[in-house]
């Protein structure tokens, strides 16, 4: 765990921040005050599995949280992505992550979170994503995701898959999207601002030396100390007390001994195998880091049940146990890690 200390892991699960925070944009001074909008509530969660600040936010966030991909953003996939979305309520968990690109235009995985949240809002912290980096641009994603959603602002709206310094210039300069995040944040339209990727952990550093976000989305699983590491990453959310989340936990199961590999892989297609770690293992590995916690997708019911019950059940692995499991998904490592940049 390089770099993540036992006092570093104090303060981060202690924290709580409040007040008016003050960055600069573009060379402008920018002062970004506390949301207003109640903050939501399952009444489940704190029963259903152990619980973390995410960051200055405040929110209480079970370990486990449900992504908007796999079943959820399958086109006309409503019979099994809607059960899903309001199995996983009542099972307590309390965070959904989706994006305006979840779902490819008809932008399905909005669609279906929609369809609950018009009933239950007041249960779940909501997020969603824009993928484009200007202010008009970002600001028409929003307007749409709203209106999917069937609600009337986020609870954290974020900077989707940023990949290179290029996308934090943009996004930081005269009509960029932050301009759009300032505004939609002072309009009440979302109540937070968050920072995703998963091919380099320095231009997400970057992003976060540039505006104060409130939390950060960032890939790691147990392959990450093979390529590209993203602990000092880590290190920098722990310390500027951000809601941090983990994702590409299973490596969209290619970590996992249950992946089958295609039998019609195309020729020249790197070659996949059975992966080497269980599902308890890989989410274990991350959550033993300090994570407010991980979303995950799920293709059915049954997969939600199981991620969950590991959640209930979670205790962290010692430092012992982290080297091991990292040994054994090392040979599986760069199937694992294909998001991440050469």
């Amino acid at each position: 765990m390089a770099g993540i200390g036992r006092r570093e892991w104090f303060q981060w699960s202690a924290a709580t921040a409040a007040g008016l925070l003050v960055s600069r944009l573009d060379g402008r001074e920018v002062a970004i005050a506390a949301p207003t909008h109640e903050p939501p509530r399952n009444m489940r969660t704190a029963q259903a599995m152990p619980t973390r600040n995410l960051g200055r936010t405040g929110h209480l966030v079970g370990i486990f949280s449900l992504g908007g991909q796999a079943s959820i953003e399958k086109p006309e996939n409503e019979k099994i992505a809607v059960p899903l979305i309001e199995r996983a309520l009542d099972l307590g968990v309390n965070y959904f992550d989706t994006s305006a690109r979840y779902g490819g235009e008809g932008r399905w995985s909005e669609r279906y979170f929609g369809q609950v949240m018009k009933k239950r809002r007041n249960e779940v912290f909501l997020a969603s994503k824009t993928h484009d980096r200007t202010r008009d641009g970002s600001l028409r994603h929003l307007d749409i995701s709203l209106k999917l959603l069937e609600t009337d602002h986020l609870d954290l709206w974020q900077l989707h898959n940023m990949q290179t310094m290029e996308d934090v210039d943009k996004v930081c300069a005269k009509g960029g999207a932050l301009e759009a995040f300032l505004k939609a944040r002072e309009q009440g339209l979302v109540r937070y601002l968050g920072i995703t990727g998963h091919a380099d952990p320095d231009v997400l550093m970057e992003g976060i030396r540039r505006f104060p976000f409130d939390t950060v989305l960032m890939a790691f699983n147990a392959a990450d100390p093979q390529h590209r590491s993203f602990r000092n990453l880590l290190s920098v959310a722990v310390e500027k007390e951000m809601g941090i989340i983990g994702m590409k936990v299973p490596a969209r199961s290619r970590l996992l001994t249950t992946f089958q590999p295609p039998k019609d892989a195309p020729a020249g297609a790197p070659k996949l195998v059975p992966g080497t770690l269980t599902m308890q293992e890989a989410m274990r590995y991350v959550l033993s880091f300090p994570f407010s916690t991980v979303i995950i997708g799920c293709d059915t019911i049954a997969q939600l049940e199981e991620n969950v019950g590991i959640a209930r059940n979670f205790h962290p692995f010692s430092e012992a146990q982290l080297a091991a499991i990292e040994a054994k998904a090392k040979p599986v490592a760069e199937q694992s890690l294909t998001f991440r940049k050469k």
